[in-house]
């Protein structure tokens, strides 16, 4: 069974080393599943690769790349 490690879009923000924008973008996309909704909506950080950050100043190296994007399942019908 995978794991699961839910976060708010901020502290997803910081494992990927993009801006929280980029994740509520992802997540619309179909990229991230979103768990919740408004301000209680959270992100699995298992979902995605943490940035490479440095090892003394933790500055990002190289951010995470976009995920693909999820199929959607049958039963869910497109906006």
């Amino acid at each position: 069974m995978p794991s699961i490690a839910l976060a708010t879009a901020a502290d997803m923000a910081y494992w990927t080393g993009r801006p929280v924008g980029t994740i509520w973008r992802w997540a619309s996309e179909g990229r991230l599943t979103v768990y919740g909704t408004g301000r209680q909506a959270r992100y699995d950080l298992m979902e995605v690769e943490p940035a490479e950050r440095d090892a003394d100043t933790f500055e990002i190296k190289s951010a995470t790349p976009a995920p693909p994007i999820k199929e959607r399942s049958p039963h869910v019908r497109a906006a």
